[in-house]
């Protein structure tokens, strides 16, 4: 059942056209990723979904209902929540106060208590850091705290934004085990990543998009094999990597 319908998307940006007729689904409990070179309207169709920047044509249409003209603090009451590039946490407030913004909205304060446990569980880095400013993490920490936060919103689903960059390796391992864990306990995830090959082999479907237009779509592996992907962001197939 489809939980995020994008249909025929474009957006502009004054004259220049940063996305034209977009399309893609992400069903309930899918991982799907977007794929594509700098520039290519990755971040802006993430916007355009949390309504940050408004939908020059097309349609938006999440849990059956229709959020094209909806701001985005209407969005995220219904569960569309965003992790953005660079994880915009704030370094001056603590750990817990940074995952206590992302409940903001809530009023189920017992639910909101259960949870911030549980995040303390799943994470126990945060959890001896609770008190201290977020700056004292590491870039790692600093994006589980990120994901913390979007959790604490009680998404449906969840889009993550480059979450790897200027991660070392062994963070980057750690992410997408945590993306495929949330996603093991039902969370629906819409991921932007440069990392080709993990985002393939966590997504159960993939959009390319290019010059802000979709130029493939289908199942990860089918793209994978896929010599035009191997050349651009597989470095002549090393998706196994």
């Amino acid at each position: 059942m489809a939980l995020l319908e994008v249909s025929g998307l474009s957006v502009s940006y004054g004259r220049v056209a940063a996305l034209s007729d977009v399309s893609l689904t992400v069903n309930e409990g899918e991982v799907v990723t977007v794929l594509g070179a700098n520039g290519a309207g990755k971040s802006t169709l993430l916007k355009a979904i949390l309504g940050a920047v408004p939908a020059k044509a097309g349609g938006i249409t999440f849990a059956d209902a229709d959020i094209t003209r909806l701001p985005p603090h209407r969005r995220m009451a219904a569960g569309v929540v965003l992790v953005p590039e660079g994880r915009r946490i704030l370094i001056t407030l603590t750990v817990e106060e940074n995952l206590r913004l992302g409940a903001h909205m809530r009023r189920d304060t017992a639910a909101v208590e259960r949870e911030m446990a549980a995040i303390y569980d799943r994470f126990p880095n945060l959890a001896e850091r609770r008190h201290m400013a977020a700056s004292c993490l590491s870039g790692g920490e600093q994006q589980m705290l990120a994901i913390g936060r979007a959790m604490m919103a009680k998404p449906r689903l969840m889009m993550l934004d480059e979450p790897s960059l200027g991660l070392s390796p062994l963070f980057v391992s750690k992410l997408f085990d945590l993306i495929r864990e949330l996603n093991g306990d039902g969370l629906s995830v819409l991921l932007v990543e440069q990392n080709t090959g993990k985002a393939l082999k966590a997504a159960h479907s993939a959009t390319v998009l290019e010059l802000g237009r979709v130029a493939m779509a289908g199942a990860p592996d089918v793209l994978a094999a896929d010599p035009r992907l191997q050349d651009a962001y597989l470095g002549g197939g090393s998706a196994a990597h």
